[in-house]
């Protein structure tokens, strides 16, 4: 009795040191808690162009809205089953850490420090970008050399404001932050004139220019990319069963447009031969049980959500209002980052 005694106090200290609440500290407690709650809490960015965005009605959607609603079908078989809880750069380690949120699908950089010091495990990346900047097209600036004594707008508590500076301090450049939580009120000062750049992850640009300035044209991106910034969704460590959830979550999508299986066709691949798309959509094997889902888990992501090209034209595609190219963001067979790990 001492021993389990003394082993439950050395838990909830571990996990307080790791910012865990030591509820949810326990392998299978946090499917549990949702499952017993009947949808999944999800931290996601207040609005960002083609990433999460509310509508007038308080509808949410967004590329990373869509991995949420990725969570919610392999879960539930409803991709619906999910509510949305918008976070602030600052506000989201906090609400992770805390158990206010399941999951953080929240243009969240994955990083060494915040996989060790901040108790975080990370899904494969779902989106590669950098640090990028946006910049007057009249102020005559044209490459980030020429940014030197600039006033740059930025968001606190972000890796871009760390990258800004190293970026700055590699090429013996000063300048001078402007640094805003809100991030309307960060986009505001920069279409004002309080700086004279913004710097975001280069994939948020492109919405901002396009959406928040009175004319586009006026605005340009400056070229390159200073920064690594493989964007990842994050769960509390501590807890392995979520934890293999949100990655094969993640892995399913890959491996269904790897697979040819979309949105439009999944229900005629179910009668493939192929025993690997046979796995993927659970006509055979029992790779649902093995995560505490149903076997069909994958089959439900791809028919109400789609594999990760469906997700990704649907927001960036050439017809969406924030048009990117998807660069890195394609499959390891086309020369991209994204391979999907084997569903044996």
């Amino acid at each position: 009795m001492l021993k389990a005694v003394i082993r439950s106090v050395l838990a909830g200290v571990v996990a307080g040191a790791l910012g865990v609440p030591a509820a949810q500290a326990n392998s299978g407690d946090t499917l549990a808690a949702v499952k017993a709650r009947g949808e999944v809490l999800c931290g996601v960015h207040p609005a960002r162009h083609g990433f999460a965005a509310p509508d007038s009605q308080g509808k949410w959607s967004g590329f990373e809205v869509d991995f949420c609603h990725a969570v919610a079908a392999a879960i539930f078989g409803d991709a619906n089953k999910v509510r949305f809880v918008a976070l602030s750069s600052q506000q989201r380690f906090p609400a992770i850490q805390s158990g206010e949120v399941d999951v953080l699908a929240r243009n969240v950089t994955a990083t060494l420090g915040r996989d060790t010091a901040l108790g975080l495990n990370f899904s494969p990346p779902i989106f590669y970008t950098g640090t990028g900047f946006l910049v007057r097209k009249d102020d005559g600036i044209t490459k980030v050399e020429d940014l030197d004594g600039a006033a740059i707008c930025m968001a606190p508590g972000s890796t871009t404001e760390r990258n800004v500076a190293q970026i700055f301090a590699a090429r013996g450049m000063k300048y001078t932050p402007v640094v805003i939580e809100n991030n309307k009120q960060l986009v505001d000062a920069y279409v004002t004139g309080r700086c004279d750049a913004l710097t975001k992850d280069k994939a948020a640009l492109p919405g901002v220019r396009a959406v928040d300035t009175e004319n586009p044209d006026d605005h340009v991106l400056l070229p390159g990319i200073y920064s690594k910034e493989p964007l990842a969704m994050a769960v509390r460590q501590g807890d392995d069963q979520w934890y293999d959830l949100i990655k094969w979550v993640v892995y399913a999508t890959f491996n269904a447009e790897e697979m040819g299986v979309r949105q439009a066709n999944v229900d005629e691949m179910k009668s493939s031969t192929d025993p690997d798309v046979q796995t993927l959509l659970g006509v055979i094997g029992d790779n649902g049980t093995k995560l505490g889902v149903s076997n069909t888990w994958a089959y439900d992501i791809v028919k109400q959500v789609g594999n990760y090209k469906d997700i990704y034209m649907r927001h960036f595609g050439p017809d969406s209002p924030v048009a990117l190219d998807r660069e890195q963001n394609v499959l390891w067979t086309e020369g991209g980052l994204l391979y999907g790990l084997p569903m044996q």
